[in-house]
């Protein structure tokens, strides 16, 4: 990235809709839930996000959700989101998102998303995927990310996704306790963890384990800084200031928005260029 003519760094954006491959309507059902919850209709293509962000100079980091072994849709392609990335390396980076219920096959696609497409970090969800995240059965891909020294995002609190739905669509909210986070930090604690969203109801579980762990960070997306808990923006002043990312889960919140509301949200000035820009620079070894 070219650092110095960004203003700052998403680090939490949604390949929505691919430029290669057509909807999978198997999806509309959660689509049109999540639509309801969080009062928004327009998606994007990957093509028209990266253009809307550089028009801004906001620099991002992009990724898809594997939710196909627990909701059945077909992902987007991890390629399609590396190659956008390849070809806007001034201002964008790629994460990949691997169901780790695909095993060795997860395994062998995260060592060549690394290796042959430049892939910079992995998203999970835990809710939409299915696993607890401390689950040994996802620690052969965590090792892969762990090797290549990349961070690992993980979704955590409340999901839109389901909402409202018969049952919440199947999906489980505990799976995304952020508590489960600590287990992986522990048995990993050279891979960079992200902790994803204000973790409703689990605010303070999710503070706890960035605090006691090193290598545990996270970031400020999926709500409006206005919305955020007291606790969140005390320890975002203090203590964590250094661990906390700007990022906006767009197209769902615009950067536009959240950044216009984090101004009267009782953040410090001196925690601003922190959270923006230079916390994510030093995450991602942008600097370097």
């Amino acid at each position: 990235m070219n650092i110095k003519d960004l203003i700052a760094i998403d680090i939490h954006t949604h390949a929505e809709v691919s430029c290669c491959q057509p909807y999978d309507e198997f999806g509309r059902p959660y689509d049109e839930a999540a639509n309801k919850y969080f009062k928004f209709d327009k998606r994007p293509t990957i093509d028209e996000t990266i253009a809307y962000y550089r028009e801004r100079k906001i620099g991002l980091v992009m990724f898809t959700v594997d939710s196909e072994h627990q909701i059945g849709r077909k992902r987007i392609p991890n390629e399609e989101v590396a190659e956008a990335a390849l070809k806007n390396a001034d201002m964008m980076i790629a994460f990949a998102s691997i169901d780790p219920h695909k095993g060795m096959m997860g395994v062998r696609e995260a060592r060549n998303l690394i290796q042959n497409y430049g892939v910079k970090g992995f998203k999970f969800h835990p809710t939409v995927q299915g696993f607890m995240p401390n689950d040994r059965m996802a620690y052969k891909l965590y090792e892969v990310i762990a090797d290549a020294k990349l961070p690992a995002l993980f979704h955590s609190g409340h999901s839109g996704i389901g909402t409202g739905m018969r049952g919440g669509g199947g999906l489980r909210l505990a799976y995304s306790n952020p508590m489960h986070l600590d287990d992986v930090a522990v048995d990993f604690p050279d891979m960079p963890i992200i902790i994803a969203h204000p973790s409703w109801p689990w605010q303070d579980e999710a503070l706890s384990v960035c605090l006691h762990k090193p290598n545990v960070y996270i970031d400020l997306s999926g709500w409006s800084p206005k919305y955020f808990p007291p606790q969140l923006v005390q320890y975002a002043n203090t203590q964590l200031r250094h661990k906390m990312l700007f990022g906006t889960d767009f197209p769902l919140i615009t950067p536009e928005r959240w950044m216009k509301d984090f101004e009267s949200a009782g953040f410090r000035p001196e925690v601003k260029p922190l959270i923006f820009k230079d916390n994510a620079v030093k995450l991602l070894g942008l600097g370097e």
